[in-house]
């Protein structure tokens, strides 16, 4: 069985086809670089982008894979959460498909879809604990099986992805803000800053506090001393992030016992979270799961996995309009 997954929810347009054994054919990803002209994601540049792109991201999708449309079984496609207009883009395009080649079409949530991107060529041990962290979500996720989640804590302000953007903004660094704050962080001292664990304790997790205590440190400082201790502050800002992470994890650890630990979601493309989660994972004696750095983005083959799994476990979406606040179903 092959399947094609569209993704188009915010500034990536992406097709990836999948075999049914987990053989990816193919992943062709399109980032919009337009947007770093505007220190962000602009919605309405972005749907003509994807409007503009989609027919050859799905061409050169095809011929890598050295297939036809017609060896397609099952086109997947993202109706949320996302930019809704962006997400409309890639809704049309599928249902065209679908309908034009009747191929079966199957709605995928995003935030599923960056989940079970680990399990395409791993077998993750079940239960398991997923930190999803991405630019506009951070959650952890108890999940007992493929389809059934339980949302253990989630962000009651900034994401993590946000709040890097945010402080690259505030240090005067490019956007997307996650990789280059983790560049120039690799020289810095994480220690310069004692950033602090928000709602310590808590099943919540918090980060614009984080972003106000490195705005009125940074400006209080001299022109000389904001050049120099940029690193120390990005530094300093994944640690906390790190161990605000890591809080609540280890809080869940505790009571759910869970055999695996998911890292997922485009900041789970950070080496430094990555380096401090899996030394967590051997210190607690649990599995540690992560998508290869190209896989933890947006992507089309992540939306080909679910929508194939949640097609053979007959969880197909018959109405697939996007859905821009698309919570992950709970079971």
């Amino acid at each position: 069985m092959i399947t094609l997954g569209i993704e188009s929810s915010c500034d990536e347009t992406s097709c990836g086809i999948l075999e049914d054994s987990g053989r990816v054919l193919s992943n062709i990803i399109l980032s919009q670089k337009v947007h770093s002209d505007f220190g962000g994601v602009v919605p309405e540049i972005a749907s003509r982008e994807h409007n503009k792109y989609i027919y050859n991201i799905l061409n050169e999708s095809l011929l890598k894979a050295n297939i036809n449309l017609s060896d397609v079984d099952l086109i997947g496609v993202t109706n949320g959460p996302g930019l809704i207009g962006a997400l409309m883009v890639g809704i049309a395009f599928a249902k065209g498909l679908s309908y034009s080649n009747n191929i079966p079409i199957c709605a995928v949530n995003h935030l599923e879809g960056h989940i079970l991107v680990n399990f395409i060529s791993e077998n993750v041990e079940l239960p398991a604990l997923v930190m999803l962290v991405s630019g506009g979500h951070t959650e952890l996720v108890y999940m007992k099986k493929i389809g059934h989640y339980k949302v253990l804590a989630k962000t009651i302000d900034d994401a993590a992805g946000e709040l890097f953007d945010k402080v690259a903004r505030i240090l005067g660094l490019g956007y997307p803000g996650g990789p280059e704050i983790e560049k120039i962080s690799i020289t810095g001292d994480e220690y310069y800053l004692k950033l602090p664990i928000a709602v310590k304790g808590r099943m919540d997790f918090s980060f614009s506090g984080l972003k106000t205590s490195i705005l009125y440190h940074y400006r209080n400082l001299s022109k000389e001393e904001k050049e120099r201790r940029r690193a120390d502050i990005a530094a300093s800002l994944q640690k906390s992030v790190a161990d605000n992470l890591i809080d609540k994890i280890g809080i869940t650890v505790q009571k759910y016992n869970p055999l695996s630990l998911v890292l997922s979601g485009g900041v789970a493309a950070n080496k430094y979270l990555r380096e401090r989660l899996n030394t967590f994972s051997l210190e607690n004696k649990i599995g540690f799961y992560v998508p290869p750095i190209e896989l933890c983005t947006d992507n089309g083959i992540m939306i080909a996995k679910t929508a194939y799994e949640n097609y053979i476990l007959n969880n197909k979406h018959h109405s697939i309009i996007p859905v821009p606040n698309l919570k992950l179903l709970e079971v």
